[in-house]
C-alpha cells in the first residue's frame, strides 16, 4: 500500500522513541505508533541532569544516524503546540545535546506525517557512539538523576516496547540483566 503525505492544518506530531513513549507529559488528542527511517534508537547520551550527574554519569536514549526506529507519534492541537514546543526544549534540550528536527513518520494507521523529534548531535560531548552492553550497564546501573534512577528510565522504556511489539534487542538484552540484578538484590 502506498502511503500519502498527510498534512493537517489543525494539528501538529511529536515522535518518541525513549521516554516520551511512557511519559510524554504534554496534551495530546491522539497517538499511534510510527516508523522513523535514517536513524535508530540509541542508548548513547551521558546524561549529567535527568538520569546521572557529572560525577556518576547515566545514559539515555538518542537517535542516531542510520537504520530505523519505531516509537510512539503523538498528535497535538494547533493551539497547544506553542506550550508544547517550550515544555519539549525545557526537557530535552537541558545541554543541547540534541538537535529538534522534523521528519517523516510512517503512522501504523497508513499515513505518513511529519513529526518533531529530537535526534542527538554527534558533535556533542555527551554524544557516548556505541558502546557495549557492558559499558552501558556499568553506566545504567551507576545513574540516579533528577528525574530518578537511571535503571528505572531503561527499564519502563523496555517494558513499553514490549507492550507495544517493538522489538529492540539491544534494550530487551540490557534490561533482562537489569531485571537479573534487581531481582538478587531484593
Amino acid at each position: 500500500m502506498a502511503m500519502t503525505e498527510h498534512s493537517d492544518e489543525n494539528t501538529n506530531w511529536v515522535f518518541g522513541y525513549g521516554s516520551l513513549i511512557w511519559n510524554p507529559g504534554f496534551p495530546h488528542i491522539g497517538a499511534q505508533q510510527g516508523l522513523l527511517r535514517g536513524a535508530h534508537r540509541s542508548l548513547s547520551i551521558v546524561s549529567h541532569h535527568h538520569r546521572g550527574t557529572v560525577e556518576r554519569p547515566g545514559l539515555v536514549f538518542g537517535l542516531a544516524r542510520g537504520g530505523s526506529c519505531r516509537g510512539m507519534a503523538f498528535e497535538v492541537a494547533r493551539h497547544d503546540w506553542a506550550d508544547v514546543q517550550a515544555y519539549l526544549e525545557e526537557r530535552e534540550q537541558v545541554t543541547a545535546v540534541y538537535r529538534d528536527v522534523t521528519r517523516p513518520v510512517h503512522l501504523a494507521d497508513g499515513r505518513a506525517i511529519r513529526a518533531l523529534t529530537f535526534v542527538v548531535d554527534e558533535r556533542h560531548e555527551q554524544f557516548a557512539g556505541k558502546l557495549s552492553l557492558e559499558q552501558q550497564l556499568a553506566m545504567v546501573r551507576a545513574g540516579v538523576g533528577l528525574s530518578g534512577r537511571n535503571i528505572d528510565y531503561v527499564l519502563n522504556t523496555a517494558t513499553h516496547l514490549q507492550s507495544l511489539g517493538i522489538t529492540d534487542r539491544q534494550l530487551q538484552a540490557l534490561a533482562t540483566m537489569l531485571r537479573e540484578e534487581e531481582a538478587a538484590a531484593a
